[in-house]
Order: C-alpha cells, then structure tokens, then sequence
C-alpha cells in the first residue's frame, strides 16, 4: 500500500499591506478565482490591535479564509491571515509563528514572511504590496526575485498610504505596478501561463 505524500509545490501568494491595505486586499480578492491553486496569505502590520480581517475578507470570497494558527497546514484556494503580534514563517508545508521580532518601530513581519517562503517553499512566490506606511517587504524582494518569484506593487496613485508600494517600487526588484483589479488579472495570468 503507497501512502500518499502531499505535494508541497503550488503557489504561495503573499500579499503585505499595512495602512489602507483593507481596500486593496477586498478590491483585489474579489476579482481571484475560488479554485486558482494558489494559497492567499494576507501580511498586514498589527502590533497591538486584534486582526478582524478573517472576519471581513469572507465577505469578498468563497474561498475559506482562515486566521493562521501555529502549525496550520497551508492548503491551496484559502485565504490565510497573520494574527496580530506575530512573525511569520512556514516550514514543512505548515506555517509557523513566533512572538514579533520587532515589538517597537516599524514592524518587519513581511520582509520575514517573505524570506522565510524563499527558504522553505517550492512551488512559485508571488509577492504583492500594497497601501501602507514604512518599507516593510521592500528588502526582501530581491530575495522572492533570486529564487525565480513575481513581485508586484500597488501604483501609489490607487493607494490610501503610498509609502510601502513607493518603497518596493525604489528597491528596482518590481516586475509589475498595477491597481488592486490589475493585480488580480495578472495573478491569474501568471497561475495559468
């Protein structure tokens, strides 16, 4: 008798937002397939403040949306949201979480979700950010570029906080900066082609 071994190896779409990030990550969901075979991970900036995000994203997809919990297993066509005060990581197929790295300033946990998927996962990375302030995830782009990932931006003109996609924008490892509904055409466009 084979067992079966589950394949690790679709594509991981991280989307890192901060600011205003809520209306690109509902303008953005609303135009994604349901049964792409992609995982949705949603990175937003919460230090303090409980997530509500898994609360209000079903609302925008059928896509079961589900707050990440430690060693939750990643499953194509979910939404998965990063709870509030934690870094985040995946390994062996799971994600895993650890108290934030950076309880003060600017919190980092995109550029540490980012490198930690370039690292230990094999199927394709697309990376996305959005509307929010600081550059977290500017640093790591270069990194999602190396292992062979997609890396797009909000264009600032559509964003409520410039700052974040202006910063991946300055680091010159963006392929494509487009608006929320262009960057889910082009995430279909890129899981089909």
């Amino acid at each position: 008798m084979k067992v079966k071994k589950t394949v690790k190896d679709f594509p991981i779409v991280c989307v890192g937002g901060s600011a205003g990030g809520l209306d690109a990550y509902t303008r953005l969901l609303q135009l994604l397939p349901t049964d792409m075979g992609v995982a949705i991970v949603f990175v937003n900036h919460l230090r303090t403040v409980a997530t509500m995000l898994h609360e209000i994203l079903p609302r925008y997809t059928k896509m079961p949306v589900e707050l990440i919990t430690e060693r939750l297993d990643i499953q194509p066509n979910h939404v998965f949201i990063i709870p509030e005060k934690r870094d985040l990581h995946v390994l062996d197929g799971e994600f895993r979480l650890k108290p934030i790295s950076k309880p003060r300033g600017w919190p980092d946990v995109i550029t540490i979700f980012m490198r930690s998927l370039t690292q230990n996962w094999d199927g394709k990375l697309i990376a996305v950010i959005v509307s929010g302030y600081d550059g977290d995830g500017a640093e790591a782009l270069r990194d999602i570029k190396e292992v062979g990932g997609i890396t797009i931006a909000q264009k600032p003109d559509t964003a409520a906080q410039p700052d974040m996609p202006k910063s991946a924008i300055e680091s010159g490892y963006i392929d494509f900066v487009l608006s929320p509904e262009d960057i889910a055409k082009k995430i279909v466009r890129i899981v089909q082609g």
